[in-house]
């Protein structure tokens, strides 16, 4: 195995043992009143204590679908798993030095003993370098290990290393098979799901990217323990947007199970992702290129985008800007007669006992929030399709303009 680190240099190491993990269920829906499937828990409070079982979600795309599978003690396995997709034996391991010390050795040592020859290359940690820059990096990193059109990229890491190093495969030699171990909780249900991918532009966030589907997601729960509670936390905004926008069960999941789910009672997460995972990709297998119902998942983005960017993306963590966004478009929802003003009051209730921001900064209350807003790729028109819930599981699409948006965050 070779080691590439963001300082471009060399190491080697050997390989080790592997596990192996049996599968379980696929997930279980049923259609909600408005034809938006919502899912039906699958495992009792008491019954998750129990074991932690192995599932499997997946994305149907026709012949791109692919499986996300959600356990415990999966990464070493990841090499038998990737056999059955005919890979090159080559493949790159993108991640970051923090990641790469706790988890790259055990996913490597996996792939070696699987007959792969994985080369290691090291990102630095941080949104700041979700650049052209480190893209430039990866792709001469991926040029010295003689990638092949058949040699997989595995982004191992949270949604930096998952945007970046999935638009590298996207683009190196016009597309290569991608595999996304998501280590973070905002990763494992948001950012590996859905083909989503790429880096950031002095203009905006994610201004350049592609839609490139992965051929598997492997979400191993145990990554989540050595996670800093700050980034849990993070991430968990991201799962309480799924409750509000698609699924009434799993809002009442974790107002009832909050503390559970904050003490990383792992058979209580594997169910909480899985259930993410699955709305997800029942939401990306109708609409893969967010011409539609997909738009519904930027709940909370338009102005979580805009503060993270006006605070220079170093005060907040993506999922504490998208929980200030959501409290707001929340509130804004009850402000235009969409919702209740108890609806809107769970939520932000919710997001605060779970330890998330709610309110808007005050530095970004200014002229530049508009300009902020506009800036979002999502503007068409001179307007944004601004997502607004008329009850929890429900949404509608509101038609506002940046400056009417910043004028109602700064009353």
């Amino acid at each position: 195995m070779t080691r590439v680190s963001c300082n471009g240099v060399a190491e080697t190491a050997g390989a080790a043992s592997r596990c192996g993990t049996a599968a379980c269920a696929a997930p279980r829906c049923r259609p909600a009143g408005d034809g938006v499937s919502v899912i039906e828990l699958s495992t009792t409070v008491s019954e998750a204590r129990l074991h932690v079982p192995t599932e499997t979600v997946t994305v149907e795309l026709r012949e791109r679908s692919y499986p996300i599978v959600i356990g415990a003690d999966l990464l070493a396995d990841l090499g038998n798993r990737l056999r059955a997709l005919q890979l090159d034996a080559k493949i790159a391991v993108v991640t970051n030095p923090i990641v790469g010390q706790l988890y790259s050795a055990r996913l490597v040592d996996g792939l070696s003993a699987a007959g792969f020859k994985p080369t290691v290359i090291e990102i630095p940690a941080g949104e700041e370098h979700k650049n052209f820059a480190w893209l430039t990096f990866l792709y001469d990193r991926l040029l010295a290990a003689r990638m092949e059109r058949r040699s997989a990229i595995v982004a191992l890491g949270g949604g930096v290393i998952g945007d970046l190093a999935g638009f590298a495969a996207a683009t190196f030699l016009r597309g290569v098979p991608l595999v996304q171990v998501p280590t973070t909780l905002l990763a494992q249900v948001d950012a590996s799901v859905g083909g989503k991918t790429a880096i950031n532009h002095p203009g905006g966030k994610n201004l350049i990217g592609a839609f490139y589907q992965p051929r598997l997601v492997l979400i191993d729960v145990g990554t989540l323990r050595s996670l800093p509670r700050r980034e849990f936390v993070a991430g968990l905004a991201e799962v309480i947007k799924y409750g509000v926008i698609l699924s009434p069960e799993l809002f009442d999941l974790l107002e009832q199970e909050l503390a559970r789910v904050l003490a990383l009672d792992a058979a209580l997460l594997t169910e909480i992702i899985r259930v993410a995972c699955t709305l997800k990709a029942m939401v990306v297998g109708e609409d893969e290129r967010e011409m539609g119902l997909r738009s519904i998942l930027n709940f909370g983005h338009t102005l979580g985008h805009a503060v993270e960017s006006l605070t220079e993306y170093k005060r907040f963590l993506h999922g504490e800007a998208v929980a200030i966004g959501m409290a707001f478009a929340a509130r804004l929802s009850h402000g235009r007669g969409h919702c209740s003003e108890a609806t809107a009051a769970r939520v932000v209730r919710l997001l605060k006992r779970a330890g998330l921001p709610v309110e808007i900064p005050r530095q970004v209350l200014g002229r530049h929030l508009a300009l902020a807003i506009e800036a979002d790729k999502k503007v068409s028109g001179g307007k944004i399709k601004f997502v607004c819930i008329s009850e929890i599981g429900r949404t509608l699409f509101d038609q506002l303009g940046a400056a009417e948006i910043a004028q109602s965050a700064m009353r």
